[in-house]
């Protein structure tokens, strides 16, 4: 058994670690509030594209009336072949299991589509270290110039050596989200689209709704279905454990549990109202410019979701290490109290038994 400055040691190392995680859990707590603000604000905005959407589709001439074929190359669906695959996970850890559980739903994505091309694409730091060991990198080479010499985009040339490639990391930084930085992403998946690179896009990502409404999902961004309706092939809800962790540390860090805003009935019926707008260019014109505009406000609403419920995860983490640390502390301080108590037992019983030899 340890002897009582052992204990003490031990005792006063628990506590510094304690100080240290609740420190951290009261950081998470108020990144978690920034970030849930940030993606309540961006509701209403990514509603109103898809109304706005919706309305233009019913005006416009979406299909060709000669062929019968839609006219946006992001409605038209073809055979998944090649797909990418998105991955939004964690830059840093003591989150929990917040990245496992995104790695482990793009491991199964990736399992169940063993025989099609995929193209692996991380945002995060968790995600991009594990899968550059894992999959071997995409190669490319620049393409020749064409003879007529016409001045165009020179796309570089794939050569796919494996079926599924780590195609490199994009440059959003999860800290600090720039909407520039998620419509470049946006602006080249739709690109590799558009030229057939691509079959089908996915994105795996923790759906953020509130505090205690989560759920890591595997969505499909394109091709464009029916704008606003949601396509999602996978979904793994949080346990009612998880709930009751996620808020007892909410509660006790002072962040809201409400859940998202709800958007303003104008809002709602401007899609479906039966009224006919009077547009300055022509419906068919602002939709096909504004279609590229909601994949962007796609992966941007997961990529700020994904942040707020990583800040949640972390807080939650530090919470029950806190926690843990305490009853460490309890368990530890009576340890001691015991050995003490055995030691000055000890010092007596010899007293006593030394006065008695000596009487």
């Amino acid at each position: 058994m340890a002897n009582v400055l052992d204990l003490r040691r031990r005792i006063r190392s628990v506590r510094n670690t304690r100080q240290i995680t609740k420190a951290m859990k009261m950081v998470s707590a108020a990144k978690l509030r920034r970030a849930q603000e940030r993606a309540l604000t961006a509701r209403p905005y990514a509603a109103m594209l898809t109304s706005v959407l919706q309305s233009l589709k019913r005006r416009a001439d979406v299909y060709d009336p000669t062929t019968g074929d839609l006219r946006h190359p992001l409605l038209m669906t073809r055979e998944e072949k090649n797909i990418l695959l998105v991955v939004v996970s964690g830059d840093k850890g003591f989150a929990g299991a917040f990245n496992a559980n995104i790695i482990k739903a793009a491991t199964k994505f990736l399992n169940e589509n063993g025989d099609k091309q995929i193209d692996v694409e991380a945002l995060g730091r968790k995600g991009r270290d594990l899968f550059r060991r894992r999959f071997p990198a995409a190669r490319y080479s620049d393409a020749q110039p064409q003879e007529d010499g016409q001045q165009e985009a020179v796309r570089r040339e794939r050569h796919r050596s494996n079926p599924i490639e780590f195609v490199g990391e994009s440059t959003v930084v999860l800290d600090k989200v720039r909407f520039d930085d998620v419509r470049a992403l946006g602006e080249e998946i739709v690109a590799r689209y558009t030229h057939e690179e691509i079959d089908a896009a996915y994105i795996v990502y923790n759906e953020f709704k509130s505090v205690i409404q989560q759920r890591i999902v595997v969505e499909r961004v394109l091709p464009i279905i029916e704008p606003g309706r949601q396509e999602v092939t996978a979904a793994e809800e949080m346990t009612q454990e998880e709930r009751r962790r996620t808020a007892e540390a909410a509660a006790s860090a002072g962040v809201s549990l409400e859940a998202q805003q709800e958007a303003d009935e104008e809002e709602k019926r401007f899609g479906t109202a039966d009224v006919d707008y009077i547009y300055e260019q022509s419906p068919r014109e602002i939709f096909n410019a504004i279609l590229p505009r909601y994949i962007t406000a796609q992966l941007y609403h997961a990529v700020i979701e994904s942040v707020a419920a990583e800040n949640a995860a972390r807080m939650t983490a530090m919470d029950s290490a806190t926690n843990n640390a305490s009853e460490m502390i309890d368990s530890l301080t009576l340890t001691m109290n015991r050995v003490r108590q055995a030691a000055i037992t000890k010092e007596i019983i010899e007293i006593v038994s030394g006065a008695s030899a000596l009487s």
